[in-house]
């Protein structure tokens, strides 16, 4: 089990960027897939981006491949996700998760979130 928060969320214009960061507690983080959920109002949650326990593996939702990169460091139990080109569509509270495995469906650890508002 690992405790995860979020940061880095805020007011950007569109065309702009953004990094969220997500700190991660617990001894066993690096073992752990990562991923980046956004909710926006009114619609569902909605999948990111992931990052397997090494990083050898990502995987992204169309709507953002090519504009955004998910990273992890494991020495600083933190993942990244570098957000270029913003849209206005990008507008939504970001949220960090993680699972015990690559293949697994669910996720097991959630945040509670970082509002990203990306003005036109």
């Amino acid at each position: 089990q690992v405790d995860v928060v979020e940061s880095g969320g805020g007011l950007v214009q569109a065309g702009g960027s953004l990094r969220l960061s997500c700190a991660a507690s617990g001894r066993t983080f690096s073992s752990y897939t990562m991923g980046w959920f956004r909710q926006a109002p009114g619609k569902e949650r909605a999948f990111v981006a992931a990052i397997s326990w090494r990083g050898g593996k990502t995987n992204y939702a169309d709507s953002v491949k090519g504009r955004f990169t998910i990273s992890r460091d494991n020495a600083k139990n933190t993942v990244y996700l570098q957000m270029n080109s913003l849209k206005p569509e990008d507008t939504a509270v970001y949220y960090c998760a993680a699972k015990g495995s690559w293949r697994r469906d669910e996720y097991d650890c959630w945040g509670q979130g970082t509002q990203v508002t990306v003005s036109s």
